[in-house]
């Protein structure tokens, strides 16, 4: 690797020369500035504003701008001469516990190789030292023309300087923090927790700029003619939290699906648990959420035939092993009741009609017998009259 500065690192009254090296690169894919009409290349030239040339790097200095507008000339001797100690020399002022630095500080990152032979038995000692005070060193140096402060820690058997920031270039976090007094429940935390331990651990490696490769292969396929159709959107980056508990029992039980622990001890641990919704699923969906005499949760949701049908169907499914099951089982069940039901309505039916008849008989009855009756004393008072 190219170093970018050599100096030597001062240890007290042991001077260690060194070379610096940056610890990090750049992946992101870089663009150019085009002409949109004509595709032709943009490109910015340095032209003097007293005569309109434009101007060799070799004729650009550096000057201070006054408040008046007027120019003061800096040149690189002014600067050389300067009573910099830290110029060509990373100066250790202190050995300090590395949580005491404040990750906000934090900046560049620099391997420091030993720059010779005789150099490496002082790097190896300081290096040594790092170790097993297990403490981080705080130093000065000077870098591109301003004098900075390092952080010195061991990475492997290399020492590493991370550039810090002055205290002074920390803003304060004033008019950051939510306004007003924002409660949390004991049950969110505890949400929170069970999501953090869910997702648990991750590889450092395994992570990657899933952005660059897109853009690498928007450009691969625009070079070859081809045009990649846009993603689908899941809706899940919109910002809209409606509900903080359901949100975080669906990321819980997203994330244990991910990691294949649904079917093992994350059954276990929601069992008995009411499956909650947010308040935008229900209103389109029309689900409703009811809870058995056990405990569980039950969820009932209303669809309807065809585009907007109100024919409703109910369906309970909190495994998807046992939503079959239990939808045949429903279904037969219902088969029977509308079986019994008929056979109960065909027996009244049947009943009424047999008593509707015999109703029929006894009068037909009733009336052929008065009229004998009535038949009868008419003879009789014939046979008096004669």
């Amino acid at each position: 690797m190219r170093s970018i500065w050599n100096g030597a690192i001062s240890f007290g009254l042991v001077s260690i020369p060194i070379k610096l090296v940056n610890a990090t690169e750049n992946h992101s894919v870089s663009f150019r500035q085009v002409h949109v009409p004509d595709g032709g290349r943009i490109r910015y030239r340095k032209v003097c504003e007293l005569d309109g040339e434009e101007v060799d790097a070799a004729d650009i200095g550096k000057a201070y701008e006054d408040a008046d507008g007027s120019m003061i000339p800096i040149t690189d001797e002014d600067l050389s001469s300067l009573p910099l100690p830290t110029a060509k020399t990373i100066e250790i002022v202190a050995f300090v516990p590395a949580d005491t630095i404040d990750p906000l500080q934090m900046d560049a990152a620099y391997y420091l190789s030993a720059n010779g032979v005789p150099a490496a038995k002082p790097y190896t000692l300081l290096r040594e030292a790092l170790k097993r005070s297990q403490k981080v060193a705080l130093a000065k140096y000077a870098l591109r023309g301003r004098e900075r402060l390092g952080m010195l820690r061991v990475v492997d058997d290399v020492i590493a300087m991370h550039g810090l920031l002055w205290p002074d270039e920390i803003r304060a976090p004033e008019e950051v923090a939510p306004e007003g007094d924002v409660s949390v429940r004991d049950a969110e935390l505890d949400l929170a927790d069970a999501l953090m331990n869910t997702l648990g651990e991750v590889d450092m490696d395994s992570l990657h700029d899933d952005y660059r490769e897109a853009v690498e292969e928007l450009i691969a396929a625009k070079a070859s003619g081809e045009t990649l159709a846009p993603p689908e959107s899941d809706g899940s980056g919109d910002g809209k939290v409606i509900d903080l508990l359901a949100a975080l029992e669906n990321s819980v039980r997203a994330a244990k699906e991910a990691r294949g622990d649904d079917e093992g001890e994350g059954r276990g641990a929601d069992e008995g648990k009411a499956s909650v919704t947010s308040i935008a699923d229900r209103k389109s969906s029309g689900s409703t959420t009811r809870r058995t005499p056990t405990g569980k949760s039950v969820s009932r949701t209303s669809t309807g035939s065809g585009s907007g049908g109100g024919s409703g169907k109910s369906s309970s499914s909190p495994k998807p092993s046992g939503a079959k099951k239990s939808t045949a089982s429903g279904t037969g069940k219902q088969a029977a009741k509308k079986s019994a039901a008929g056979g109960r309505s065909g027996a009244k039916k049947t009943a009424s009609k047999s008593a509707a008849s015999k109703s029929a008989a006894s009068k037909k009855k009733t009336t052929a017998a008065a009229k004998k009756q009535s038949g009868t004393k008419a003879a009789s008072r014939k046979r008096a009259s004669a």
